[in-house]
């Protein structure tokens, strides 16, 4: 029983340390955890852009690619082999030999044989290797803006889901407060029933809008845990772990504001710089077959050794070495036009991605066009909703003492109390619709900030 309690707790420790200093994809694995606290949509972001599974898929792709660049200009390096081989002869080879006229064939060699042989090669010049040269730095930048890219949709998309899930909560504390209201609505109409001063219709009235909000408030409830959990997913935080958001009025009613004179520069949309490296992509190609006739050329060195001997046992104990060096070339002479008709496709490819670039900037100028009166359109509502909410709690004020007073009646009360509800979610609705659809304006310029 020793020997086992022993074993486990070594076991233990060898687990231990294997999780601690394991390979970073076996300890990438593991979720990552949320910070303590309530959470601004600055460490949202900040969390999102650094645990994102798409984030770093692209960060990965990265390194991908720049191993494959260093794989394509491997080949300037030198290439150096070593190679070494035995043979035995059980019946040498024969050579024929004219003695007197007369072909005798005649036995040749020694029965054992070894070669070992150090080779060299240095390529100076190779249209295949200019290529990979000319291609690495468009490449390294492609998949560069490619990581900028898919910043920019999580800064994006966790932003509006922030805003949404924000958007939730304010419109659950707008049904509380309207509950609290209603509540006391129904104590305030009861009183009066059991006075005889009014009917049993005003408190049972009240009494349906009291249920009616109270289900309201539920289904608020529900849709913040759904919204909170795409929240989580857009973070790349585990479903378990909680999530709470902190927000400050103030700071978002002076963010719901944008400068909409700033004219669009299409050249700041991370897409239009793709197509850009794109095209110094397929220019590099189009210059790989414009060279295609060129000769390949290099050198080359070997140092051998030959070890010969009819005896196994003494066949390393003389060394016959021979070394020399030189230059070759390969030129394609007739590739059955393969070479022009590669040169034609190419050039066909480039002048397509030049329609790409024409239609993109076409659809940045529309989408652009359709933010900009998108955000104006919500920014014209969220001030009327300012407006109105301030207008709706001014006359719900008067209309509650009036009613105590008997001057008016519960439906006016029950009027001015749906008012007041409903002024209070279009402004929350049109606060949080005109910060999302600034972020859809700064994405349409090419101005969302994806540093954090």
């Amino acid at each position: 029983m020793r020997y086992f309690s022993r074993a486990a707790r070594a076991a233990g420790i060898l687990s231990g340390l294997l999780l601690a200093f394991g390979p970073p994809a076996a300890r990438a694995q593991n979720q990552p955890a949320a910070p303590g606290g309530t959470l601004t949509l600055e460490q949202c972001l900040q969390f999102a852009l650094q645990n994102q599974p798409a984030v770093r898929q692209a960060r990965l792709d990265e390194e991908t690619n720049e191993a494959s660049i260093r794989i394509g200009l491997a080949g300037w390096l030198p290439q150096v082999a070593l190679n070494g081989s035995a043979q035995h002869y059980f019946q040498l080879p024969y050579s024929v030999i004219p003695i007197d006229g007369v072909n005798t064939p005649r036995q040749f060699g020694l029965r054992n044989q070894s070669t070992i042989g150090l080779g060299a090669t240095q390529t100076l010049y190779s249209n295949d290797l200019g290529l990979a040269r000319r291609s690495a730095g468009p490449s390294r930048q492609f998949y560069q803006q490619n990581s900028v890219g898919v910043r920019i949709d999580v800064v994006s998309d966790v932003s509006k889901a922030f805003y949404d899930v924000l958007l939730s909560q304010r419109q659950l504390d707008v049904l509380s407060e309207d509950i609290v209201r209603l509540q006391r609505s129904l104590q305030d109409a009861k009183a009066r029933y059991d006075a005889g001063i009014v009917d049993k219709i005003d408190y049972k009235q009240a009494e349906i809008l009291l249920n009616n909000s109270r289900v309201a408030r539920k289904q608020a409830q529900e849709s913040i845990k759904a919204k909170s959990a795409y929240l989580k997913e857009l973070m790349g935080l585990s479903a378990p772990q909680p999530l709470t958001l902190q927000y400050d009025t103030l700071r978002l009613m002076r963010d719901a504001a944008v400068d909409t004179t700033v004219a669009l520069e299409p050249g700041n949309r991370i897409e239009f710089q793709q197509l850009q490296t794109q095209k110094a992509l397929q220019s590099a190609q189009i210059r790989y077959y414009q060279y295609g006739w060129l000769p390949s050329v290099g050198a080359f060195g070997n140092y051998n050794t030959a070890f010969l001997s009819n005896e196994l046992s003494t066949l390393y104990s003389q060394r016959l070495p021979n070394s020399y060096a030189g230059v070759q070339f390969s030129l394609p002479i007739f590739t059955g036009t393969r070479r022009l008709q590669n040169l034609r496709r190419e050039r066909l490819t480039d002048q397509r991605i030049d329609q790409d670039i024409v239609a993109t900037r076409n659809r940045i100028n529309t989408e652009f066009e359709q933010a900009l009166a998108a955000y104006k359109g919500n920014y014209a509502d969220y001030l009327v909703g300012q407006q109105n909410l301030a207008l709706s709690k001014e006359v719900y004020n008067v209309v509650q003492l009036q009613y105590r007073e008997g001057i008016k009646t519960y439906l006016d009360v029950i009027v001015a109390q749906t008012t007041l509800r409903t002024a209070q979610l279009n402004y929350y609705q049109a606060l949080f619709q005109v910060l999302s659809s600034k972020v859809d304006l700064l994405r349409a310029q090419g101005t969302l900030p994806t540093q954090y």
